[in-house]
């Protein structure tokens, strides 16, 4: 377990502690800003605007928003992953290093068990919010400062996450998201949903709209399936010697 704080994380988390438990209303606020519909309200609804957006180059920005949709399923396998191999990392809120002063309406029972480094959160829609720059800069642009500064930031505030977590996890979407720029790699990712919308429009959306619904949710679901599976089979090979 590392509970050593690396100082760029410590001066950060400092300085943002101190504004906890001072105001109840605001505390609450941010921990509201962590819901399902607040976290992802500036950047689920630019994802569907994006896909029926009409104009020059539609094909190749569809493709680009698939990519994104498929692509952050990606970043949070690789940011499971990491979390699983690298040796744990404690949250903020349960580090006595930092002498964390938890904000009011945030519990320090939050998310026991489960390894800070790297934010799957922040891989999930920095992934979606670069794959909106590369359709348009404007919408791209108000997305990622969604993610940074809405779905992101208050984690930090909350002791949810370090810094570097955040860093990490955005470095891993925004790695992902660049990938659609190269053509072979985006056709290969996204050729085959492409095919089923065109062929298959129903179907496609009803699973179009589901799929969004999870990314509302971080695919906690499939986190939480994904994980218990990891264990099962952890278990399966230690009997197995």
């Amino acid at each position: 377990m590392i509970l050593n704080v690396n100082p760029f994380d410590a001066g950060i988390i400092s300085f943002l502690n101190r504004f906890a438990r001072h105001s109840w209303a605001f505390d609450n606020f941010v921990v509201f800003t962590s819901s399902y519909l607040f976290r992802v309200a500036g950047i689920v609804p630019l994802v569907w605007w994006a896909w029926f957006r009409d104009g020059e180059g539609k094909t190749t920005k569809r493709d680009t928003v698939a990519f994104g949709m498929i692509g952050c399923l990606f970043s949070l396998a690789f940011a499971r992953m990491l979390s699983l191999a690298l040796p744990f990392r404690e949250r903020p809120l349960r580090n006595p290093e930092l002498h964390f002063q938890l904000p009011y309406g945030q519990t320090d029972h939050a998310l026991i068990g489960w390894s800070s480094f790297p934010s799957d959160h922040a891989a999930v829609y920095f992934t979606v919010a670069a794959s909106l720059y590369l359709v348009s800069r404007r919408a791209g642009s108000f997305a990622l400062a969604y993610a940074f500064l809405v779905t992101t930031l208050p984690r930090v505030y909350l002791g949810l996450h370090y810094p570097t977590d955040i860093l990490a996890g955005a470095l891993i979407g925004v790695g992902m998201a660049s990938l659609s720029r190269i053509d072979a790699v985006r056709t290969a990712m996204t050729g085959m949903v492409m095919r089923w919308q065109e062929k298959y429009p129903g179907p496609f959306y009803a699973a179009f709209f589901l799929y969004t619904l999870q990314l509302a949710t971080a695919f906690d679901s499939i986190r939480e399936f994904g994980d218990y599976l990891f264990i099962v089979s952890k278990h399966a090979v230690r009997l197995m010697h």
